[in-house]
């Protein structure tokens, strides 16, 4: 690690963002973390868990309005890598506002960047996006592949990302993206599929399951998502994008099984099947050959290891968790 390393992550409060800081905290880092909330409650915020060598420090700052405020800090402590996770990301909520959508990922995402790019001691932007842009992926797709967005929300990113292309090729900014499919792990937020399949099961709970759960995704978990993306702000070619992904695949009805057998339910009766929803894409399949042979990343967490440690997460904050938001909750 170079000593004069400055990290900043934008939008720490979400379940990918909290988990980078506390990644970061972890190897020795000290990051400054902001996020348009106040921070989020300990049981969602893996670097409150433990003791780390790194500290994080919390700054409340939207970027849909304080820009100014951001900049200050950005010259103050002179960053020099910047991981942004902030964005609008629920898909199926993006039909009923999708100006929002489009004023966080594609506006503010645009003037975040315009604000970037003028100072000389960042030496990387990180931007986070999603596999989303690409629609539903016939086989496993490379970081080549066309766009082909099919909800408000994949539109809103596929604009952002096409806009930051263009900052690198004019402005030359050190941007790098990366798109990661179906992250998980502990301190995820409850309406997620695997947080909420063992939140249902330790409560005795029905749930629901969009479409039988025929769609096949890789999980991959976010400790190994934030080695990935540790390595790409440090070495990843400017301009270039890489998929972090595994190679495991499932599909959600047999996500659901696993978790269920783990903690000795039944499926039939804990499990009951909804429509599908619309504009849901049925399979993301990411090829992370590039990211393994340029930067030597390898997936180290199986699946079953991964819901291991969300029920261990779960029964370690079983007292705090039905006082945890349970669906998403839209905020302009």
């Amino acid at each position: 690690m170079s000593g004069h390393e400055r990290f900043l992550v934008l939008g720490s409060n979400s379940f990918s963002g909290a988990t980078f800081c506390d990644f970061l905290a972890a190897s020795g880092i000290d990051v400054i973390a902001t996020s348009r909330s106040p921070e989020a409650p300990t049981p969602l915020l893996p670097y409150k868990w433990q003791e780390r060598p790194g500290a994080v420090r919390f700054e409340r700052i939207d970027i849909n309005h304080d820009l100014d405020a951001l900049e200050a800090l950005l010259k103050q402590e002179q960053i020099t890598h910047v991981v942004n996770f902030a964005a609008q990301s629920m898909v199926g909520e993006s039909w009923q506002n999708p100006d929002h959508w489009m004023m966080t990922n594609v506006v503010s995402t645009v003037r975040l960047h315009e604000r970037l790019r003028g100072h000389r001691f960042l030496e990387r932007y990180v931007h986070i996006t999603t596999p989303e842009v690409y629609g539903s992926t016939d086989g496993w797709v490379n970081e080549d592949a066309p766009f082909n967005p099919s909800t408000p929300y994949a539109v809103s990113r596929a604009a952002g990302d096409m806009s930051l292309r263009t900052y690198v090729d004019t402005h030359d900014f050190p941007a790098v993206s990366t798109r990661a499919a179906n992250v998980y792990g502990p301190g995820q937020q409850l309406y997620r599929i695997i947080p909420r399949t063992v939140f249902a099961a330790l409560g005795g709970q029905k749930l629901r399951l969009d479409g039988g759960g025929k769609s096949v995704r890789v999980f991959v978990h976010m400790t190994d998502v934030s080695d990935a993306t540790l390595r790409i702000a440090r070495q990843g070619r400017i301009g270039e994008t890489y998929h972090i992904s595994g190679y495991e695949l499932v599909s959600i009805r047999r996500l659901v099984e696993m978790i269920l057998e783990r903690l000795g339910r039944n499926f039939d009766e804990c499990v009951e099947i909804g429509p599908d929803r619309p504009g849901k894409d049925a399979a993301y399949t990411l090829d992370s050959v590039k990211l393994r042979t340029e930067l030597g990343w390898r997936d180290r967490t199986s699946l079953a290891e991964g819901i291991d440690d969300i029920v261990s997460w779960a029964e370690r904050f079983r007292n705090a968790l039905p006082d945890l938001p349970h669906k998403y909750e839209h905020r302009p």
